[in-house]
């Protein structure tokens, strides 16, 4: 690629990037076509609080796993989660489904808290949004998926809903739908997201041709997608040959941002299967600096300590790789905070960040697929899955400080 060439398509991120903060990449796969027959929903949620963290909460009916802010006291927002009866639930913002605001607030958090709290099934939910008071003070697309094989986008605006049923050949002939910041029974002229709908969109249709519609290959590779949708830019043939080779890029619009606050992949169940064996992978943080991890709802209600609330009310491994995120993006003066530093993500003596994570997680899902091939043989979760817990805590606390130098 030539230089002039090079410079122009950076000129046009720049005066196409929308940089709304409430913006996140999403994905829904039917069961019809995984290799294992269970379903799944996929969300990288862009916000304006990065610090998130992981959470067992008591419901009203179902207790449930889901990602709250740093420093929750009182859960009334939750962003994406599953609960004990295999009811999950993200929403991304569709900025496009009303046609004026009702009001200064979005309850979309509250929706998906209370459907959490209170939803088994699809039916559950959309009986939930019928009874709803109007207006609903939502502008959102709704991903959800229950133990019974349903998977379906819900678009739901102040007033009405529209479903995208991931089972039907007709809505989705391969079995998959994607979602950014706009729906498809809106205001078209309204869309936002779409450079990163492109991205996803090639992410899926490639991972679907190359049979990865698995939960291990999405939610290692979809949120640490490099290219661009738009301009095609991918940043990895931007490599530098080391890490002090400092080299910044306008890291606009890509699937996962300066802003990304964590990325969560629920892999339902089989019809028949317990509903304690839906799984949430989930990177608590920004995915180029933290990695995923499986959890699934046991009995004590334990989690690993370094993704949920810790003594200062926030996770230890979401601070630590905010820390590490301040090293991509270096910049705090003018309008260049998102210009990432290629050098401090990717070089080519592989000592970027990305790099250094990647086979750490690696090492975390090979024992977690273990682990869940055993509960879900025994058909419950049991004390083993516990004990994993506890060696994923010591293992990522080990590495971070060995690689990184950071205490957790």
């Amino acid at each position: 690629m030539n230089t002039k060439r090079l410079f122009f398509l950076i000129f046009a991120i720049l005066l196409l990037s929308v940089n709304e903060i409430s913006a996140c990449t999403s994905f829904i796969v039917s069961g019809r076509v995984t290799a294992d027959g269970r379903p799944m929903i996929f969300k990288n949620r862009d916000a304006d609080n990065l610090s998130n963290m992981s959470l067992f909460v008591k419901g009203e009916k179902y207790n449930y796993i889901g990602i709250v802010a740093g420093k929750t006291k009182e859960v009334r927002d939750v962003w994406v989660g599953h609960n004990e009866a295999g009811f999950a639930i993200f929403n991304t913002a569709a900025y496009n489904l009303n046609d004026k605001e009702d009001g200064p607030i979005e309850l979309d958090g509250e929706v998906m808290r209370r459907a959490l709290e209170i939803c088994a099934s699809l039916s559950d939910f959309e009986n939930m949004l019928d009874t709803l008071q109007r207006p609903m003070l939502v502008d959102s697309n709704f991903g959800v998926i229950d133990a019974n094989g349903g998977c379906a986008y819900y678009e739901v605006g102040n007033s009405t809903y529209v479903k995208f049923d991931a089972n039907d050949p007709n809505i989705a002939p391969y079995g998959y739908l994607v979602r950014t910041n706009h729906g498809f029974s809106g205001d078209r002229s309204k869309d936002k997201g779409i450079e990163r709908y492109m991205a996803i969109s090639e992410v899926m249709m490639n991972a679907e041709y190359s049979n990865n519609l698995n939960a291990e290959y999405l939610i290692t590779n979809v949120p640490r997608t490099l290219k661009h949708g738009l301009t095609k830019i991918d940043i990895r043939d931007f490599m530098p040959e080391s890490a002090n080779e400092t080299r910044f890029f306008p890291f606009h619009d890509y699937i996962s941002r300066s802003y990304t606050s964590c990325s969560v992949l629920i892999q339902g169940v089989k019809k028949g299967e317990n509903p304690l064996l839906t799984v949430s992978w989930t990177i608590v943080g920004n995915p180029l600096t933290t990695v995923a991890i499986p959890l699934v709802i046991t009995s004590t209600h334990k989690l690993p300590q370094v993704i949920t609330k810790g003594e200062d009310g926030c996770s230890s491994l979401c601070e630590a790789g905010l820390r590490l995120k301040n090293k991509l993006f270096p910049l705090r003066r003018g309008s260049a905070t998102d210009y990432i530093n290629i050098a401090a993500l990717i070089n080519k003596e592989r000592t970027g960040i990305l790099q250094q994570i990647l086979p750490v997680e690696k090492e975390i899902i090979r024992r977690g697929d273990e682990e869940l091939r055993k509960i879900r043989s025994a058909g419950k979760t049991d004390i083993s899955i516990e004990q994993y817990y506890d060696w994923v805590n010591q293992y990522i606390k080990e590495k971070y400080k060995q690689i990184f130098g950071l205490d957790l």
